[in-house]
C-alpha cells in the first residue's frame, strides 16, 4: 500500500471459519467504519485477497483447507500488506509460527472489539510512518563574503532522508531499502523496526522500548513479537547488521 494514497477507511479482509465469530467480528469492525470482506477458509481467503486487494488481512490461525500460517506465507510472496493473526491458542509454537510466516502482530481470542480495533489502527499507522526529522529541507550553503576570487564550489550535502550503513541504504522519503543496490521488500512493521535501529546506530534498544515505539504497547507485552521480527529483518538485510545484546535488547552495528 502506498503511504501517500492510504484510504481513510481501510478495507479489511477477515478470514475466520467460525461463523458466529466471523459475523460478530465483521459487524463490530463495520460499526467502527471499516469496510469488511469475509472468507470462511484459507483457500476462499486467498481468492478474496486477489479479488478485493484489501488494506489489511485479519485471519485466524486454525483454518480449513489452508491454515492461517500457510495463507500468510502465500500472501507474503506477493504483498507486504499488514497482517494481523487471531488465535484462541497461546502456545508459543503457534504464536511464533504465525509471526515467522510474516504476520505483523497477533491477538488472542476472545477479545474486546475496541481492543481489536486499536491493534488494527496501530498496524495501519506503521504504513504511513515517516520520521518528521527526516523531512527537513537542508539549508543552502552560504557563499563566503569578502573573497577576492570566486567561491570554491561546495559539494552537495547528503540527503537527510538517506541513511547509509555499509552497503545498506534506507531512503525515508520513498521508504525503500536497498542492500548493495538491490531493493529489499519489507513489511510495514519490519520497516518501522529498521527506522528505529537506523535512527540510533550503535545504541542498544531494549525490547520494551521497541514494543512501545513500533507496536505502540505501553505495557509488558509478549517480547517474542520483537524477537521474531528482528530475526525476519536480519534474514532480509544481512544477519550481521543487528547485534543481540544479551539481557538488554538489540543494536544496529556501526560500520567498521
Amino acid at each position: 500500500m502506498n503511504p501517500a494514497t492510504a484510504p481513510a477507511h481501510p478495507h479489511i479482509l477477515l478470514v475466520e471459519d467460525d461463523e458466529v465469530i466471523r459475523e460478530a467480528t465483521r459487524m463490530a469492525l463495520e460499526r467502527y467504519g471499516f469496510p469488511v470482506t469475509t472468507a470462511a477458509d484459507g483457500l476462499e481467503g486467498l481468492e478474496a485477497f486477489h479479488a478485493v486487494r484489501p488494506d489489511l488481512l485479519l485471519l485466524d490461525v486454525m483454518l480449513p483447507l489452508l491454515d492461517g500460517v500457510g495463507l500468510c506465507r502465500r500472501i507474503r510472496e506477493e504483498s507486504q500488506l499488514p497482517i494481523l493473526m487471531m488465535s484462541a491458542r497461546t502456545d508459543p509454537v503457534d504464536v511464533v509460527s504465525g509471526l515467522e510466516a510474516g504476520a505483523d502482530d497477533y491477538v488472542v481470542k476472545p477479545f474486546e472489539s475496541a481492543v481489536l480495533v486499536a491493534r488494527i489502527r496501530t498496524v495501519l499507522r506503521r504504513v504511513r510512518v515517516v520520521p518528521a526529522a527526516d523531512t527537513a529541507v537542508p539549508a543552502e550553503p552560504v557563499p563566503p563574503t569578502g573573497s577576492a576570487g570566486p567561491a570554491e564550489p561546495v559539494p552537495p550535502a547528503p540527503s537527510p532522508a538517506l541513511r547509509s550503513f555499509d552497503g545498506m541504504q534506507l531512503d525515508t522519503d520513498s521508504m525503500e531499502v536497498r542492500v548493495h543496490g538491490h531493493l529489499v521488500p519489507l513489511t510495514p512493521t519490519e520497516l518501522r523496526l529498521l527506522l528505529e535501529f537506523t535512527a540510533a546506530p550503535g545504541i542498544v534498544l531494549e525490547r520494551s522500548t521497541l514494543l512501545e515505539r513500533v507496536w505502540d504497547y505501553d505495557w509488558g507485552a509478549d517480547t517474542r513479537v520483537v524477537d521474531v521480527h528482528v530475526q525476519r529483518l536480519r534474514a532480509k538485510i544481512g544477519s550481521g547488521r543487528i547485534e543481540t545484546v544479551r539481557g538488554f535488547g538489540y543494536k544496529l552495528r556501526r560500520p567498521a
